[in-house]
């Protein structure tokens, strides 16, 4: 395999000192998952990082960056000595960024960076090589980590771009310099961090900071902040390219059905149809940024739109399942959306939309009549409207076609109250305490839905319904 980094080059990199004479085919943060020949990063973060270096060493780590040589490693092994290793990480990535001849696109947005990204994973790779974060790799060292690991030969990069707080995006678009940046739309979410919508989008609007020259800004028209985010675009000096419904890149009509996205658009006045296996319009818009993105790249646009069919939701992202919960019985199994990575105001909507076009099924399971079902958890980092947007959900027009909501968390008792009592379901403090009661909530023939941000502990409600059958991607 070629090396990723050699000694000589990852010394002159980060301005450290590299014991030994040695060449690394990756980087990993996790000696779980580490792969040999992978250079291992010994990061801080709720463990020190240095306190699993030999572990590594001895599961054929190539070498490990670190700030100091760690208790039972040899001074003879292969290290990369470096004041920081975070800022160690970070030089890593900007050499990385300045070696490379790809095309690099960088995305943010409040919602649908992850399913953006994906999208453009799959099309690009069908015209070039390609070169993208895992899962959602977008914090201040999930992004120097995917640049470090970018080879110098790949035709496009496509960088996830997040943030939690004030300032974080900025740093982090100049170390990526995108020649194409995207936000995917602005929305209440970090509300605990931010004064205001605003706020996050000027925020979000620092991507344009880091652009290269001549760089590409694409940008939802059909935002309240549109105009903060133009104004940002163009004291950067960028091009703009837009899309939204009436844009360069238009979106005239969405069909929904189950399983499948049908759209029409206008790309630049030209009639355009793409399809996706997965319902949403949400993801419709997502698509259509992400077709402005690989025209930006100097991709081909029409392969893309056909190519668009490609993409699949990551696990955690809305992503679709079959959990078979009676093998004997034909039809004996339910369907999950696991969308239980992240939630805000925006990105409910549109999971209770996704899930208001499924179709369950009848004549199964002990029921023996199919539902649509929510399971809905606490949206965190909301600030003072946490509780009134919570309870807002119960009059989203979705609503109307779900059948029960069971609500996960302090902050749903205000949806779980707002509810009408025939829709109203069970609700539990936490993720544990409804795992161990969704066996009985939930049956064959159900469409089920499980949403909520990660620090609720929804990814044990998803594990406790896989358990309940043989579960499987959804084929189609």
């Amino acid at each position: 395999m070629t090396a990723l980094w050699t000694s000589a080059d990852a010394e002159k990199a980060t301005g450290g000192e590299a014991r030994g004479d040695w060449a690394v085919t990756g980087l990993s943060i996790d000696t779980r998952s580490i792969e040999p020949g992978e250079m291992f990063v010994a990061l801080k973060d709720q463990r020190d990082g240095h306190d699993f270096v030999a572990d590594a060493l001895k599961k054929g780590a190539g070498a490990a960056l670190v700030s100091r040589i760690p208790e039972g490693v040899d001074e003879s092994a292969p290290l990369l000595l470096v004041e920081d290793v975070l800022e160690g990480l970070e030089a890593l990535a900007r050499a990385a960024r300045a070696r490379t001849m790809a095309r690099v696109a960088g995305i943010t947005g409040s919602v649908g960076k992850t399913s953006t990204k994906e999208m453009l994973r799959a099309v690009l790779a069908a015209q070039g090589t390609v070169h993208a974060a895992e899962k959602s790799f977008n914090n201040h060292w999930g992004v120097p980590l995917t640049l470090a690991r970018m080879p110098v030969e790949v035709d496009y990069a496509v960088i996830e771009i997040g943030m939690n707080h004030p300032g974080e995006i900025a740093p982090l678009a100049r170390l990526t310099q995108p020649d194409v940046a995207l936000i995917t739309t602005v929305a209440p979410a970090h509300l605990a961090a931010f004064e205001s919508l605003e706020g996050i989008a000027r925020e979000k609007a620092a991507i344009f900071d880091g652009l290269a020259t001549p760089g590409v800004a694409v940008i939802n028209t059909d935002l309240d902040v549109t105009a903060i985010l133009m104004e940002v675009a163009a004291v950067a000096g960028a091009h703009i390219v837009t899309f939204g419904k009436e844009a360069d890149f238009a979106l005239q009509s969405v069909s929904l059905s189950e399983g499948r996205t049908i759209a029409k658009a206008s790309l630049h006045g030209e009639p355009a149809v793409f399809k996706l296996t997965s319902p949403g319009s949400h993801f419709a818009m997502n698509a259509l940024g992400a077709l402005a993105v690989v025209e930006a790249l100097g991709a081909d646009l029409g392969r893309a739109v056909n190519d668009l069919s490609r993409w699949q939701p990551f696990e955690g992202r809305g992503a679709e399942e079959k959990i078979t919960t009676d093998p004997a019985e034909n039809g004996g199994y339910l369907t999950l959306f696991d969308d239980s990575y992240n939630a805000n105001p925006a990105s409910m909507g549109a999971a209770l939309e996704m899930l208001s076009v499924s179709v369950p099924r009848d004549g199964v399971g002990h029921t023996r009549k199919g539902r649509r079902i929510a399971v809905l958890g606490d949206m965190l980092e909301l600030g003072e409207q946490e509780e009134a947007l919570h309870a807002a959900l119960a009059e989203h027009p979705a609503m109307e076609a779900i059948d029960v909501v069971h609500t996960v968390g302090p902050l749903s008792q205000a949806l779980h109250s707002a509810l009408p009592e025939d829709q109203r379901g069970y609700h539990a403090d936490g993720g544990t305490e409804m795992a161990a009661e969704i066996s009985r909530l939930i049956d064959a023939g159900d469409v089920v839905l499980v949403k909520g941000s990660l620090g609720i502990g929804l990814v044990r409600v998803v594990d406790a319904i896989r358990k309940m059958g043989q579960s499987g991607p959804n084929k189609r």
